[in-house]
């Protein structure tokens, strides 16, 4: 296994890649872990507050030189050998981030990533392989990983990417509900009172927009700018349009509305009576891709 600690190469090349991370939301674990001769083991020098991280990666030279980074970083490290161990502590624990290598034992790392994203776990993952083909990286970060780095690394770049990938605030959103409503956009599903609502890519994009501003009155203008683009050369009743395929496909069969007209200015999206006291939002923000129809 070839692998830089701390920015020094120990062997083979230190060819790199380069990926654009996107972040999900942190969460302050309340232990940690500590790689020993027969994995993991429970440790009692957590310190609060601390960001919590996965490592879950087969190879023991790998993993000593990430756990002795970030536990300098100041994060609590929990360790996994296999993709197995991985999934288990990942589903039982709210990390806020792991590190994933693809080639693990029992289960492989991806899937791993697609079992946690099924479960709709928003948790950060950083493919750290040695996998190093464009058609890999694309395939894991389509799957959900957050970004993804080749090995042989630099500890030090893995850090920044780490903690760039931690860095997005926490308003952004994974679930948004308004009422009985509920758009998943990790799985970018739609439900309303249990039922699945399929919808179009644009349909899509104007009521999580909609959505976003809950008990707001949004103009047609920005939606229009929003969900086409700032050149858009169309006339703004084309959101006319679109409203009322979703008033067909959210409203229509249900006893309360949850689209209303607000006359003279635009439409706002909003629950009333009982489903109001029920309405929230969870979560982090993907922004869904708004194209034709």
């Amino acid at each position: 296994m070839r692998v830089l600690q701390y920015g020094k190469l120990l062997s083979g090349n230190d060819t790199q890649a380069t990926i654009t991370p996107y972040a999900l939301l942190p969460y302050l674990g309340p232990c940690t872990k500590r790689l020993s001769n027969k994995g993991c083991t429970t440790s009692t020098d957590f310190k609060e507050g601390a960001m919590r991280v996965l490592i879950t990666e087969d190879e023991p030279r790998v993993v000593r030189t990430l756990v002795k980074g970030l536990e300098a970083d100041n994060f609590a490290v929990d360790t996994a050998m296999d993709g197995e161990e991985g999934l288990q502590l990942a589903s039982e624990i709210d990390y806020d981030a792991i590190i994933l290598d693809w080639n693990l034992p029992k289960i492989d790392g991806m899937t791993v990533l697609r079992k946690l994203r099924q479960s709709g776990s928003p948790t950060r993952v950083l493919f750290l392989s040695a996998r190093d083909e464009v058609a890999d990286r694309v395939l894991a970060l389509g799957a959900g990983a957050d970004d993804f780095m080749i090995k042989p690394f630099s500890f030090e770049e893995l850090r920044m990417r780490l903690h760039a990938i931690l860095r997005r605030p926490l308003e952004l959103l994974d679930k948004l509900c308004v009422g009985d409503l509920e758009m998943d956009r990790l799985r970018h599903m739609v439900t309303r009172a249990g039922k699945n609502i399929s919808l179009t890519q644009r349909e899509y994009a104007v009521l999580e927009y909609m959505m976003r501003n809950a008990g707001r009155t949004v103009t047609r203008t920005m939606i229009v700018e929003h969900v086409w683009n700032l050149g858009f050369e169309g006339l703004t009743n084309i959101v006319d349009v679109y409203i009322n395929y979703l008033r067909i496909k959210v409203d229509h069969g249900f006893s309360t509305p949850l689209i209303h007209t607000e006359r003279g200015v635009g439409y706002s999206i909003k629950p009333t009576g009982k489903d109001a006291v029920a309405s929230g939002v969870t979560g982090r923000e993907i922004v869904p891709p708004a194209l034709s129809r």
